[in-house]
C-alpha cells in the first residue's frame, strides 16, 4: 500500500510563489518507476491534471501553467515537488499528487489548498 502526503498550500497573493511537496510512503518501491503527476481541482471544477514527470526526468505542463509552474523530484527519490510561480486567482484549487497518467484511486490523499488572492 501507498500513501501520498501532499503539503506546502496556503493563503498567496496573486503573482506570488509557492512551493508543493508530496512524500510517498508504503511501498514505495513499486510507485517510484511509475510517472507521477499533480492534479488540482477548483470548488465546481473537476480535477485536472497539472504536470507530470516520469521517473526519467521527462516533463509536461497543462497549458495553463505552462512557464509558470516547475514540477520535479526531491533528493529523496519518493518525493515530488511542484514551484508555482506568478500565481493568478484562478489557480485557487485543492492540489494533489498521484500517479499519470491514470491516477490510483487508492493513492488520493488529502490534498493541500492553495488560495491567491489579495
Amino acid at each position: 500500500q501507498v500513501q501520498l502526503v501532499e503539503s506546502g498550500g496556503g493563503l498567496v497573493q496573486p503573482g506570488g510563489s509557492r512551493r508543493l511537496s508530496c512524500i510517498a510512503s508504503g511501498s514505495i518501491a513499486s510507485i517510484l518507476p511509475i510517472p507521477m503527476g499533480w492534479y488540482r481541482q477548483a470548488p465546481g471544477k473537476q480535477r485536472e491534471l497539472v504536470a507530470s514527470i516520469t521517473s526519467g526526468g521527462y516533463t509536461n505542463y497543462a497549458d495553463s501553467v505552462k512557464g509558470r509552474f516547475t514540477i520535479s523530484r526531491g533528493y529523496a527519490k519518493n518525493t515530488w515537488n511542484l514551484q508555482m510561480t506568478s500565481l493568478k486567482p484562478e489557480d485557487t484549487a485543492v492540489y494533489y499528487c498521484n500517479t499519470f497518467p491514470t491516477p490510483n484511486a487508492d493513492y488520493w490523499g488529502q490534498g493541500t489548498q492553495v488560495t491567491v488572492s489579495s
